[in-house]
């Protein structure tokens, strides 16, 4: 099919607002990575670099990319702008900020106008913004699935055994 493009490896744009971000986001790196996705990541400011990060979203499904993510913090425009660029998907992840606790990011990003929807995790939660895109990449990476199904009965068990635990210290009080 003209214009469609065919990935070898499938690749997640992790595009934040400040460097300050990264430790927020470490958890969603290490996810993505574990499930076979490629990561880039970069640091563009929706208000400092809006034009940088426009031409990012605008070629982003050209070089390979199957999903954006965006963090940011405080005012939290980055995803939309990023999603106003681009017809991929975007996964906002609001970054705890200390004037407002990272509600007025959460607000910044889940409150998009209509026809610019992105996708919005909880504050900090880039660790979910990774299963979610993993989940998407999955329609199309058969192997993406398989680990994402590993991911989830290891979820599973480690909640059996936390249970196990609990009914064991019980029985000693």
């Amino acid at each position: 099919m003209k214009g469609m493009i065919v990935l070898s490896e499938p690749k997640v744009a992790l595009i934040m607002g400040s460097n300050s971000d990264l430790p927020s986001l470490t958890g969603c790196i290490s996810l993505l990575k574990s499930f076979g996705i490629s990561v880039e990541a970069h640091v563009f400011s929706a208000h400092r670099t809006p034009e940088a990060a426009a031409a990012f979203a605008k070629s982003a499904r050209e070089n390979g990319f199957s999903v954006i993510i965006g963090a940011a913090g405080k005012a939290a425009h980055l995803p939309g702008v990023l999603a106003a660029y681009t017809t991929l998907p975007v996964i906002g992840v609001p970054i705890r900020s200390s004037t407002l606790d990272g509600l007025d990011s959460l607000l910044s990003i889940v409150q998009m106008p209509k026809g610019i929807p992105v996708a919005t995790v909880a504050i900090d939660g880039g660790d979910n913004a990774a299963i979610l895109a993993a989940q998407i990449i999955a329609l199309s990476y058969p192997c993406v699935a398989e680990k994402l199904l590993a991911h989830k009965e290891a979820m599973v068990q480690e909640v059996a055994e936390k249970d196990l635990a609990l009914q064991s210290a019980l029985s000693t009080i």
